[in-house]
Formats: C-alpha cells, sequence, structure tokens
C-alpha cells in the first residue's frame, strides 16, 4: 500500500458516494482548497484530521496513517501537463510568468511568493456572458537573504 492507493480510495469513494469536497472541508474544520490537496495526496493531515477523512471515505487504520506521512508533493505525471483544465495554469505561467515575477519583484524586492505559507480561495463568479473562475492565491512574500 501507499499514499498513491489511498488517494485513489478516497477519489473511488467520492465519486461512489457523491461527496463534495467542500463537505468533506467543512467536517474537518479547514478549507475546501486546503483539506482537497490533502485529500488527494499533497499535504499532511494531523491524527485527527485524518481521523476524520478516514471516516469519511471509510478508509481502514493502516490507510489512515498514509493521511499523516508527508508526502512527495507535486502530482502531475508529466512536465507538460495534458490534462486541459491543468495546461492552462501552465499557460497562464508560461505567458504570466515573467509578468508575476516582474511585478512581484518591482513591488517586494528579490525573493519569492512562498507556496508553503500560503492560502487559496476559488469561486463561482456569475456572469451574464458565463460564469467566471475567481481564483485567490496569497502566499507570505519571502526575501532573499544576503551572507
Amino acid at each position: 500500500m501507499s499514499r498513491i492507493d489511498v488517494t485513489e480510495k478516497i477519489i473511488t469513494a467520492k465519486v461512489s458516494k457523491g461527496i463534495k469536497w467542500a463537505d468533506v472541508a467543512t467536517q474537518v474544520g479547514l478549507s475546501k482548497e486546503w483539506v482537497t490537496a490533502a485529500c488527494l495526496g499533497q499535504m499532511t493531515l494531523t491524527e485527527q484530521q485524518a481521523g476524520v477523512v478516514a471516516e469519511i471515505f471509510g478508509l481502514t487504520a493502516e490507510e489512515k496513517k498514509w493521511l499523516m506521512v508527508v508526502p512527495y508533493k507535486g502530482s502531475l505525471p508529466t512536465s507538460v501537463p495534458t490534462d486541459p483544465l491543468i495546461y492552462r495554469f501552465y499557460e497562464l505561467v508560461s505567458v504570466y510568468g515573467t509578468t508575476f515575477k516582474e511585478l512581484i519583484h518591482e513591488e517586494f524586492g528579490d525573493g519569492i511568493m512562498s507556496a508553503i505559507d500560503f492560502k487559496m480561495d476559488l469561486q463561482r463568479e456569475p456572469n451574464a456572458a458565463g460564469d467566471r473562475v475567481a481564483i485567490t492565491m496569497s502566499g507570505k512574500f519571502l526575501p532573499y537573504k544576503t551572507y
């Protein structure tokens, strides 16, 4: 058994039981974005959080333990994503990556936006021309240090 096996079991149970990620997040007590990432194998759950997730998805005690193991982060099977939705994020970075970099450096200086001290919010934005996807990402600025 591996973390990948547990993730597959979670996805299978989600589909078969008609579970929504937002409902899982409510029960865990954290954002739907973070809980979804955790259930997909990208975050480490505490014992209490893992217990809630295990109960929701019908995981065994052994499978629950995998939810508490620090995962190997990065879930894409290829360096250039082939899934059309994920590819659009790759495209965003390809087209706007240098713009993000320039504007962040101009505003904050030489450094990076943390993906560790990070939060995200994804919402549906109603629009007469077709609903839009609104994603807000907020990461702590980490300046490069001199030594």
